[in-house]
């Protein structure tokens, strides 16, 4: 693993120079207040899920999202749920004793640090062996953002964000469409869902080993980079009408969930989810119950919300 994580900080020295622009910024996601989780009776048959978690990006309230998804797993009546902030030494011991794992980690602060913090080499195979054996695995959101440097991780998530390839787009709210409703995570569902306070990945590096199936897809639009949308994150000069017009992927959809077979397990990857926000809107929360559900189980039983139900 250490020379994979060489390589990869070789590359993303290389290709800093061709990377979206970073910029730094004092920003602090903002407090919520929300209701706690009662604990469950442990008589009763759920899907036992763990958040592994513990550090994020800056600009992510990790752990308001780690008590926001307890709290809807749980109310569900489906889920009993637990939550880790340390995977360091983990082992497959420790994950054998949960249905499902719900990856929300970071290993950056900022995503130019040159330092990240990783599990040891024995925690990241006993997280592929826990899923290659029959476990569940829920990719969510930040765990794009890092281990591009991992060819085994990229492989178990998908793909990842790459600098000098991928990017963020601007809109902080946007629409996103499933691409498939026949899967069972999807079926019953409207064709298009909103999101809030959201993230829209772009030309994400999917792994040459995974056999991923795209459920849902957003639009990457050019216009969105105009400054007096875009705002200060994106540098005018960065994003001209030329350079966006040479842009891979640009006025195109990119894949925004997707789900996969890994060994004898599940893995239901949505980079959607970036704060409690966006949680909320019931698209969004009744594809990460059901996709959830899916990994944990290869069944779906929990119906759609409201607003994310087919009309």
């Amino acid at each position: 693993m250490k020379s994979a994580l060489a390589r990869g900080a070789l590359f993303f020295t290389s290709a800093a120079a061709f990377a979206q622009p970073v910029v730094q910024s004092s920003y602090r996601p903002p407090e919520t207040v929300q209701r706690v989780a009662v604990p469950v009776d442990p008589k009763e048959e759920r899907l036992n899920v763990l958040i592994i978690s513990g550090q994020n990006s800056y600009e992510h309230d990790w752990t308001g999202v780690n008590n926001l998804l307890r709290k809807q797993l749980t109310d569900t009546g489906r889920f009993d749920v637990r939550v880790t902030e340390d995977f360091d030494d983990g082992t497959l011991a420790m994950l054998k004793k949960y249905d499902v794992v719900i990856l929300n980690y970071s290993s950056r602060w900022n995503y130019s640090d040159e330092t990240q913090h990783l599990w040891s080499p024995q925690a990241f195979q006993a997280l592929y062996d826990y899923v290659a054996q029959g476990g569940g695995l829920v990719a969510y959101h930040s765990s794009f953002t890092w281990g591009r440097e991992i060819p085994a991780y990229m492989k178990l998530v998908g793909g990842t964000m790459l600098p000098g390839f991928s990017r963020r787009s601007p809109p902080d709210a946007f629409m996103f469409e499933l691409t498939d409703r026949e899967h069972p995570i999807t079926k019953g569902l409207r064709r298009f869902h909103w999101t809030f306070t959201e993230d829209l990945y772009a030309n994400i590096q999917f792994s040459p080993d995974a056999k991923i199936h795209v459920l849902a897809t957003a639009q990457d639009n050019a216009e969105a980079y105009a400054p007096e949308k875009a705002g200060p994150k994106y540098p005018p000069a960065a994003y001209t009408p030329e350079k966006l017009k040479a842009m891979k992927g640009m006025n195109a959809s990119h894949p925004q969930i997707w789900v996969q077979d890994y060994g004898k397990g599940r893995v239901f990857s949505i980079t959607l989810g970036h704060g409690p926000d966006t949680l909320m809107y019931d698209g969004v929360k009744t594809l990460m119950m059901r996709g959830t559900e899916w990994a944990g189980s290869g069944k779906v039983t929990i119906p759609p919300y409201d607003k994310a139900a087919d009309f």
